[in-house]
């Protein structure tokens, strides 16, 4: 009878000290809501559109991802995002629906659970399972995951919160890296929420985004709710020589390859009626002397179409090229999201109530989401303090699915690594597998890794 009793107190004993952890948590976000000024704020023009489009098909949550060295304690990791969410007023939000726009509202709430990855990457958050908190903090062994919501900010803003709640760890694991700063954020890191959208738009009457329709990859789906994921690693050096060969950038080089895969393997070197045309986010800051931690960037579009019977991989590269610099100026790019910008600020159009407004953001939506085959990412090069390079090993990312787009990319290094990733829901990987063999067949090493949706 007494074993019983003895676990019993045990029990009692845990759930007072995970009471008194609750609330050491809950009194830290509460302290440090005190002092800051912002209690709501507004969405930035692009980040208006998430909320109407995003569901369990189409979440808009992308992931960044860093592997460290050793395996991940969820405890301290954990103790690290109390520590950090509270210094950033662009994560400690909630998303509000009001009468004629949508709106964040300061949370506040303890920061949300830190959880062992259990499902797929970039499925819909709910934010009400969530302590209202529009972000995610997985970890699974040496990997931290940072999944958020694109209303909150772009791939920069999310590698900004993602950078601090790594280095907050490594604190807490070697707490001989905080030296004479502390528990302070790094000098680089931006906590500035300025709208450059709405500083920098010029008054714009002309459409910025394709329309007319695009080739779209089809195909067997995975089965219901599985993702797929697949890096191929590369080394920048070996990378670097191929481009130059070919006289382009590693990013012209890398989307081109994507084009000429979906080219070969699901046009088979044909003529079509349609073009390839993959959307590529361009992160405005550099063009406009920004540190914003919203979102600020515009998509251009690398097109390709198909019109004669057979073409070469290098004619198909100077296409893409031009193509690419025709766009990407800081003229151009001010003019994409101008158009957006001077919609957003129609003071007739500001007076719609939001069911209505959300009608005719869908409509729009589904017109230019049609009007691209793919989305390739570019989030550069990420780098780290000097002090915590010897535990940081790699980074990662992807995207979510979205409509008529199956299959995208996104492209990231570290160090002397650059590593593609493919999201995808299609079953048939045959334009990953032509993709990595012509970079392969280009003279350039890489090491595939997946998560095992499909094996061929």
């Amino acid at each position: 009878m007494g074993l019983p009793m003895k676990k019993k107190s045990t029990d009692s004993a845990q759930g007072v000290e995970k009471e008194k952890r609750e609330d050491r948590r809950a009194m830290l976000m509460k302290a440090a809501s005190t002092t800051r000024e912002i209690r709501w704020d507004k969405l930035d023009n692009t980040a208006h559109l998430f909320p109407v489009i995003a569901g369990e098909s189409m979440s808009n949550v992308y992931r960044i991802s860093v592997t460290l060295t050793e395996l991940i304690n969820a405890q301290l990791l954990q103790q690290a995002l109390d520590i950090v969410l509270p210094k950033f007023d662009g994560f400690n939000l909630r998303l509000r629906q009001g009468v004629f726009w949508y709106y964040f509202e300061e949370n506040g709430k303890a920061a949300p659970k830190v959880r062992e990855e259990s499902a797929f990457p970039c499925r819909y958050i709910h934010s009400n399972r969530n302590n209202s908190y529009l972000f995610h903090v997985t970890y699974y062994r040496y990997r931290i995951n940072l999944e958020v919501f694109h209303v909150l900010t772009d791939g920069m803003g999310g590698i900004n919160f993602l950078k601090e709640l790594t280095y907050q760890y490594l604190r807490l694991v070697y707490p001989e890296l905080k030296g004479d700063k502390g528990d302070l954020l790094a000098s680089s890191t931006s906590l500035n929420r300025e709208d450059s959208f709405l500083k920098n738009y010029r008054k714009s009457s002309e459409k910025g985004y394709q329309t007319k329709k695009a080739y779209l990859v089809k195909g067997e789906h995975l089965s219901p709710g599985e993702f797929g994921i697949m890096h191929g690693y590369m080394q920048v050096p070996e990378l670097k020589e191929v481009c130059h060969r070919y006289g382009a950038s590693i990013n012209e080089y890398l989307v081109t390859v994507f084009i000429w895969s979906v080219y070969r393997e699901c046009m088979h070197g044909m003529p079509s009626e349609k073009p390839i045309r993959v959307a590529v986010p361009v992160n405005l800051r550099p063009y406009f002397n920004s540190i914003t931690t919203k979102n600020f960037f515009a998509m251009v579009s690398a097109e390709f179409h198909p019109v004669d019977e057979e073409y070469t991989f290098e004619q198909v590269l100077e296409i893409v090229k031009n193509s690419l610099k025709q766009q990407i100026n800081k003229e151009n790019l001010e003019r994409l999201f101008s158009y957006n910008v001077s919609n957003e600020k129609v003071l007739a159009a500001r007076a719609v109530p939001l069911l209505f407004k959300n009608i005719a953001m869908r409509a729009v939506y589904t017109q230019s989401a049609l009007a691209n085959t793919s989305t390739i990412t570019n989030i550069g090069n990420i780098t780290v303090d000097e002090v915590y390079k010897p535990y940081v090993e790699m980074f990662h990312s992807c995207l979510a699915m979205s409509k008529g787009q199956h299959i995208k990319g996104n492209i990231c290094s570290y160090g002397s690594t650059l590593v593609f990733s493919f999201s995808y829901d299609l079953a048939d990987p045959s334009i990953q597998r032509g993709f990595f063999r012509k970079i392969a067949a280009d003279g350039v090493n890489i090491e595939i890794e997946s998560n095992g949706v499909n094996y061929e």
